[in-house]
């Protein structure tokens, strides 16, 4: 079956060059990433590094093809996509950053000697690579979280081939940026079989059943995630699936807040709300306001703002009708009243919504507490601080927890400590939306956000997940990995008989 491109704004379809991937050719497929996984985690460093920084230069080369692309497939403005490709390449090249430092490897020695527990012989400790990852485009960024994104960069940083299910709502989009991405890999003479690309749904699920298959990351829908990560647990080798799922991302206005700056405040979550119209994970969807004038001016200023948004044109016409039927079960079943309503729209094409309900409600209807995928809000109006701790403990974890306090605010320790319980990163008189590729950035967050909270698929630390600890017990040295040997030839950064060591790294042959 032939893959068909869709532009959500006009409907237009156009039929591609490629159509759909077999079983049997993702299994061919997986099982030379398997092969390219071992020579590749054999090259030096400095090569790996080199590998990031040209794979972000093709992607620049073809920064004006692969946005026209993009611009046809999802609809965003060209501005949004070309920083969004920006911030692609930059993110390769941060990880390239990430692998020159060595750290990430977490090298570790303690020579033989003497303990309170008797002899202990020499143990050296490194991550090595785990194999070929699979990885999930998603359909809101097609660029930072799809063929070039950050799982891909992270997993090519830790030493793993990568093979990646193009999503179906930009697929000519992904068949480009693999383009870009397999030309670097040829410039720089890479194993064949590091990169590879499938289409089509049977292709993904037997992209996570295919034995060389060392892990899976996804970012998606909660649905999707749940069912590929089954496929994951139910191999005859079960393997890692970290599936970044979706989140409804509680934002917390305090009393003293919405008495200081209710208009500012209401303002600012409606142009976060409405950024990408409503497509980001991090969109704020539950905002916690306390009862009351200084709470109505809130809900006042951000219904009147958030109701001038749009029409907006969501990334496909599957993504707008499951964002009508999560609307209108969150009105029928949670019983919110609606404040801000505009068109249901058709196809591609809807209106924001505002939706309101007391926090006592929100406590008792679990629906209410899901993430809504689109240009939603649901306004939660509290009492005060007992009954807002209640409503945030029966809201489900999260991705971020953003809390806006005033000056000495008697409120605001206490819901950063229940922020910082309940989600991967807390705000703090800031918006949410939007992630920044840095070394101190986590991007997760407890079940349902995520499938393995300890993890992060932003960041330094997303290249941990596509890593796996050995110990070396009484190796002679010329059998050591180079990270281990004494002479430190990698010159990283190790700990060494409990000492932290810093690393000088050479360029060449690393």
């Amino acid at each position: 079956m032939s893959v068909t491109s869709t532009n959500p704004a006009t409907g237009e379809r156009r039929e591609l060059d490629v159509g759909e991937t077999s079983p049997e050719a993702v299994r061919a497929m997986a099982a030379r990433a398997g092969d390219a996984s071992s020579e590749y985690a054999r090259r030096a460093l400095d090569w790996r590094e080199d590998l990031l920084g040209a794979m972000a230069e093709e992607l620049e080369a073809d920064a004006d093809a692969l946005v026209a692309s993009a611009r046809f497939e999802t609809a965003l403005p060209e501005p949004r996509l070309r920083g969004e490709l920006a911030r692609t390449a930059f993110q390769f090249r941060f990880f390239a950053e990430v692998v020159r430092d060595g750290a990430f490897l977490a090298a570790s020695i303690d020579e033989a000697t003497d303990s309170p527990m008797g002899p202990l012989p020499d143990l050296r400790r490194v991550r090595v690579p785990v194999g070929p990852v699979a990885v999930f485009g998603s359909s809101n960024f097609p660029f930072a979280f799809s063929v070039p994104g950050g799982d891909t960069a992270s997993a090519l940083a830790a030493g793993c081939a990568v093979v990646i299910k193009a999503h179906p709502a930009h697929p000519a989009t992904s068949a480009a940026c693999f383009v870009a991405l397999s030309r670097a890999a040829v410039r720089c003479d890479a194993p064949e079989g590091l990169l590879g690309l499938v289409f089509g749904l049977d292709a993904g699920t037997a992209l996570v059943q295919a034995p060389e298959v060392a892990a899976v990351g996804f970012t998606g829908s909660l649905a999707a995630g749940r069912a590929l990560w089954a496929l994951a647990n139910a191999r005859e080798v079960p393997i890692p699936f970290y599936g970044e799922l979706g989140s409804a991302n509680p934002l917390v206005v305090t009393a003293a807040a919405a008495r200081e700056r209710a208009v500012a405040l209401g303002e600012g979550v409606a142009a976060s709300v409405a950024l990408g119209a409503g497509q980001f994970c991090t969109k704020p969807g539950l905002i916690f306001v306390p009862a009351g004038e200084d709470g109505d001016a809130v809900v006042a200023s951000l219904g009147a703002r958030l109701g001038a948004e749009g029409p907006f044109t969501l990334l496909s016409e599957g993504i707008a009708e499951n964002f009508r039927r999560g609307a209108r079960a969150l009105e029928a079943q949670g019983g919110a009243a609606v404040l801000v309503a505009g068109e249901w729209g058709e196809a591609a094409h809807t209106s924001a919504r505002l939706l309101e309900v007391d926090a006592a409600r929100f406590a008792r209807e679990r629906a209410l507490r899901a993430e809504c995928f689109g240009p939603l809000a649901v306004a939660v109006r509290y009492g005060g601080p007992e009954e807002l701790r209640a409503a945030l403990e029966a809201a489900e974890p999260s991705l971020t927890f953003s809390v806006h306090v005033a000056e000495a605010d008697p409120d605001a320790a206490a819901l950063v400590a229940l922020g910082a319980r309940r989600a991967g990163r807390v705000v703090v008189n800031g918006y949410p939306t939007g992630v920044g590729v840095s070394w101190s950035m986590h991007h997760g967050g407890p079940w349902p956000a995520t499938t393995a909270a300890g993890a992060t698929s932003v960041g330094a630390a997303a290249v941990e997940r596509w890593l796996r600890p050995v110990t070396y017990q009484t190796v002679p040295p010329d059998l050591l990995p180079a990270a281990l040997r004494d002479e430190n030839p990698l010159g990283i950064v190790r700990r060494v008989n409990g000492r932290l060591e810093a690393g000088t790294p050479p360029r060449g042959g690393r």
